[in-house]
């Protein structure tokens, strides 16, 4: 836990992920495998944005789901409808997202400020106080790669290479193996770096768009 002399400066640099990370333009991730784990069906054109919407957009008490990232892309399609964000609902477009849960938004937010709500609801405008809505839109790119259908198969592929992935920030995340598990290593050494979630891999399976849960947040600058 961070010492309250450290709060201020902590949420200063988070605002400063927007000069870092945002560049306005969607970035195309490279993969080095490039059919592990493949579905030879032409895929769907469900977009993640209507998977995420599915069981409602109000916050509940599970804390594994992503209540507070779907939240996080309305908040800035409602600010900023031309963002890069919107690329989430645009099911024709391929992308792979990394969802965060809303216990892994938990533990940033106790990162940046020192407190750990319970309520999903004020995790998040927590975090909006933090931060600001560039600043949240710039996270949200940085879990997308963008042009890529990538199932569970070639992450894993992936991770046994090292591989280095380009999002859609322009920052990017190197997927590694340890202990069986797809590690996601972002630009923040301070922190645990975030794992994919077993039970939460290949979400919208079958479409152009394709999500895996991780149980932190990934930070595009060193916090």
């Amino acid at each position: 836990m961070h010492t309250p002399t450290t709060k201020a400066p902590r949420r200063r640099r988070a605002a400063g992920l927007v000069a870092a990370a945002l560049t306005g333009a969607v970035a195309f991730g490279t993969m080095a495998p490039a059919d592990a784990g493949s579905d030879r069906s032409a895929p769907g054109n469900r977009s993640l944005a209507k998977v995420l919407a599915a069981d409602g957009t109000s916050f509940d008490r599970r804390a594994r789901d992503f209540d507070i990232v779907e939240a996080a892309v309305l908040a800035v399609l409602d600010a900023k409808p031309d963002s890069p964000v919107s690329l989430l609902t645009k099911g024709r477009q391929r992308l792979t997202a990394f969802l965060p849960t809303d216990a892994a938004f938990r533990a940033l937010v106790k990162d940046l400020t020192g407190t750990a709500p319970q309520r999903e609801r004020r995790v998040f405008t927590t975090l909006a106080g933090a931060t600001d809505i560039d600043t949240i839109e710039a996270v949200l790119l940085y879990h997308v790669v963008a042009g890529q259908t990538l199932g569970s198969g070639k992450v894993v592929a992936a991770a046994k290479e090292r591989t280095e992935l380009t999002m859609a920030s322009g920052g990017t995340v190197v997927v590694r193996m340890h202990e069986g598990r797809v590690v996601l290593v972002d630009a923040d050494t301070d922190d645990r770096n975030a794992r994919a979630i077993p039970r939460a891999l290949d979400i919208n399976k079958g479409n152009k768009q394709i999500a895996h849960g991780i149980d932190r947040v990934l930070r595009p600058i060193n916090l």
